[in-house]
C-alpha cells in the first residue's frame, strides 16, 4: 500500500510538471498534453523547451540538439558510436535530493524514431562521469537514454570524505533519482511515458542493476546486471588480500611475463572436460588444479614459479576464507583468468578502487598504509560503516518479480576484476529467497560466459546482445533459452558459441566446427 501511494504521488509531480513545460514559453512552442511527437523539426523545438522544466529537487543545465555525427564528450575522446548517431535532444540536469547531493544526469532523446522505450545504463568503478558510449549505443537503438555520475566528479571515493550523503548518492540513491527525473523528461518531451524501462549496467553498473531490483523493484521492467560488484565490501577485501600477498616483498611477485605460462599450465589440464579441446573452459568449476606442476625444479625461469610466487598464485586462485573458521567469505579467480592477472596484481600497490575504499570510506585517512589490512579486523569494519550502502545487496527479490520484472545476469569465467561466482552466489541466493507469483516463475537467468574477461574482452566469444534478449523477454514472452556469442580478431568474426542460461552448459553435437554456434547445444554440466 505505501509502494502504491509514493508512485501515485510520483505520477503526480510528474504530471504537474508536464503541464508546466507544455505551456507557452519563449522561443519555443506549445505541446498538446498527450500528444505523440511528430517529426525532427518539431521535436528539435521542443527540445529547448526543456529546460524550463520545473521537477523537484531538479534543475535543468541545459537542452540542446545535437546534430547527427556531431555530439564530442567533455573529455574530447571520439567514439565510433558518437559518429553513427542521428540528432537527438541532449537534457543535462543536477539533482539534489539531499542539502549536500550534487549529481549530475544526462537525458538523451532521439529527435526521431523513438522506439517508445526508455534505458538507463550503469557505470564502472567509483563512476564520477556519465557514461557516454552506453548513452550512445542506448539511443543508436532508438531508446530515450540517461546516465549519472552518481553525484560525483572523477573515478575516485575521495568525495566521500566528510560527505556521507555523497555516499548514500554513490550507493543507491542517484540511480533511482534518475530513474524518476528521466521518465519525467520523456514524458513531457514525447508526450506519453515509456512503454517499457530497462537498466542495463556491469560491473558498478552491475550492482546499481541489483540495487534497482531490490530497493526501487517498480524502476525497471527489466534489468541487464553484468559481472557485477557485490558486495563491494568482500570484493575489495578480496582484492586486499591478494595484494598483501603479492606485494609485500618483492620476491612474492609474480612478473606478468610469467602469466601466458601459468595460463597454459590451466587450459592443457582443463580445457578437454567439456568434450572438445578448444583453448575455453567451458566451465571452470569442474577444473582442478595445482600450481604445484609450475614449481621451480632449479633456478627461477620464465616457465616456473619459485617457492614464493607459488604461494601468491595459491592465494591468486583460492577463494577468500574466514581466518578462523576457514568458511568461504568471497570467491576468488576462477581458472583461466591468468592472462588478466596484471589488472589487480601488476603492482607495486593494490588496486586503486580497493585501496580507495578503505582510505575515505572505512578509515577516513587519505595517509593509511594498506599493510596494515587486517582481514578479520578491517572487513567488519568495513560491514559496520558501510552497512545497507556497500555491504551485501538483499537476495529476495520478490518485488519486483511479483510486478513482472525479468532479471537477466551475465559474467565472463574469465573476469579478472569481479570473481566470476560473485554472479552464481548471488543467482543462487535469489532464485532461493525470491518468492515469484505464479504468473512470473522464470523472472531470472543467469549467462556465464566462457574465455570472456571483465565485462568483455578475452578469448572467447565476448560480444552479444544482451538487450535484444531482454526485449524479447519483457515484450514478448520468449525467456532466452541461449545467446549467440561471437568472437573477433582483426574486425572478422572467427568464432560464435551459444551461452547457456546457467547452470547449463554449451555441449559439443560431435559434429561440425567447433567454432560455429551451431555445432554446440545447451545441456546440464
Amino acid at each position: 500500500m505505501v509502494r502504491l501511494l509514493l508512485r501515485c504521488l510520483v505520477w503526480l509531480w510528474i504530471a504537474a510538471a508536464t503541464v508546466a513545460i507544455l505551456l507557452p514559453v519563449a522561443g519555443g512552442d506549445t505541446v498538446k498534453a498527450g500528444a505523440q511527437a511528430d517529426g525532427p523539426g518539431a521535436n528539435a523545438s521542443r527540445c529547448g523547451a526543456l529546460a524550463s522544466l520545473a521537477l523537484p529537487d531538479t534543475t535543468v543545465k541545459q537542452a540542446t540538439v545535437v546534430s547527427a555525427g556531431r555530439f564530442v564528450p567533455p573529455n574530447g575522446r571520439g567514439n565510433a558510436a558518437f559518429a553513427e548517431l542521428l540528432p537527438f535532444c541532449r537534457v543535462a540536469m543536477t539533482l539534489t535530493p539531499s542539502a549536500d547531493s550534487d549529481i549530475g544526469v544526462e537525458v538523451w532523446l532521439p529527435l526521431s524514431g523513438w522506439n517508445g522505450k526508455y534505458q538507463a545504463v550503469g557505470n564502472g568503478g567509483w563512476a564520477g562521469a556519465i557514461s557516454y558510449p552506453a548513452l550512445a549505443a542506448a539511443v543508436k537503438r532508438g531508446y530515450a537514454a540517461s546516465s549519472t555520475d552518481t553525484g560525483h566528479t572523477g573515478n575516485s571515493a575521495a568525495f566521500a570524505l566528510g560527505h556521507p550523503e555523497k555516499l548514500i548518492d554513490y550507493a543507491y540513491r542517484s540511480e533511482h533519482a534518475m530513474a524518476v527525473a528521466a521518465k519525467a523528461v520523456v514524458r513531457t518531451f514525447y508526450g506519453s511515458v515509456p512503454s517499457r524501462s530497462y537498466f542495463n549496467g556491469c560491473s558498478t553498473g552491475g550492482r546499481q542493476a541489483l540495487v534497482e531490483a531490490s530497493r526501487y523493484p517498480d524502476d525497471f521492467d527489466g534489468i541487464i546486471a553484468g559481472a557485477a560488484a557485490n558486495p563491494k565490501t568482500h570484493l575489495d577485501a578480496w582484492r586486499m588480500v591478494m595484494s598483501l600477498a603479492m606485494f609485500k616483498h618483492a620476491e612474492s611477485l609474480i612478473p606478468s611475463s610469467k602469466y601466458p605460462a601459468i595460463h597454459k599450465a590451466v587450459v592443457d589440464a582443463c580445457d578437454s572436460l567439456d568434450g572438445v579441446r578448444d583453448g575455453l573452459i567451458e566451465n571452470p568449476q569442474r577444473c582442478r588444479f595445482d600450481p604445484e606442476v609450475l614449481r621451480c625444479k632449479g633456478a627461477d625461469g620464465p616457465n616456473c614459479l619459485t617457492a614464493p610466487q607459488m604461494e601468491s598464485a595459491r592465494v591468486a586462485m583460492s577463494p577468500l576464507k574466514d581466518p578462523k573458521t576457514g568458511a568461504e567469505m568471497f570467491p576468488g579467480y576462477e581458472l583461466g583468468t591468468e592472462l588478466g592477472w596484471g589488472r589487480l596484481l601488476g603492482g607495486p600497490n593494490p588496486y586503486e578502487t580497493a585501496l580507495d575504499t578503505y582510505k575515505y570510506v572505512i578509515f577516513k585517512n587519505p595517509s593509511w598504509d594498506w599493510r596494515t589490512f587486517s582481514l578479520e579486523r578491517d572487513l567488519a569494519e568495513a560491514t559496520r560503516v558501510t552497512e545497507g550502502l556497500l555491504t551485501p545487496i538483499d537476495p529476495n527479490l520478490t518485488p519486483f518479480a511479483a510486478h513482472g520484472g525479468k532479471l537477466l545476469m551475465y559474467h565472463g569465467w574469465a573476469d579478472e576484476s569481479i570473481p566470476p561466482r560473485a554472479s552464481v552466489n548471488f543467482y543462487t541466493r535469489t532464485r532461493q529467497a525470491t518468492h515469484a507469483p505464479a504468473s512470473n516463475t522464470d523472472w531470472v537467468r543467469l549467462f556465464m560466459v566462457p574465455g570472456m574477461q571483465h565485462c568483455g574482452g578475452g578469448e572467447g566469444p565476448n560480444t552479444f546482445d544482451s538487450v535484444g534478449a531482454l526485449e524479447s523477454w519483457v515484450e514478448r514472452g520468449q525467456a532466452p533459452a541461449s545467446i549467440v556469442a561471437s568472437h573477433s580478431t582483426g574486425g572478422r568474426v572467427d568464432r560464435t558459441r551459444p551461452l547457456c542460461p546457467y547452470p547449463q552448459v554449451a555441449k559439443y553435437r560431435g559434429t561440425g566446427s567447433i567454432d560455429d554456434a551451431g555445432s554446440f547445444t545447451c545441456a546440464a554440466p
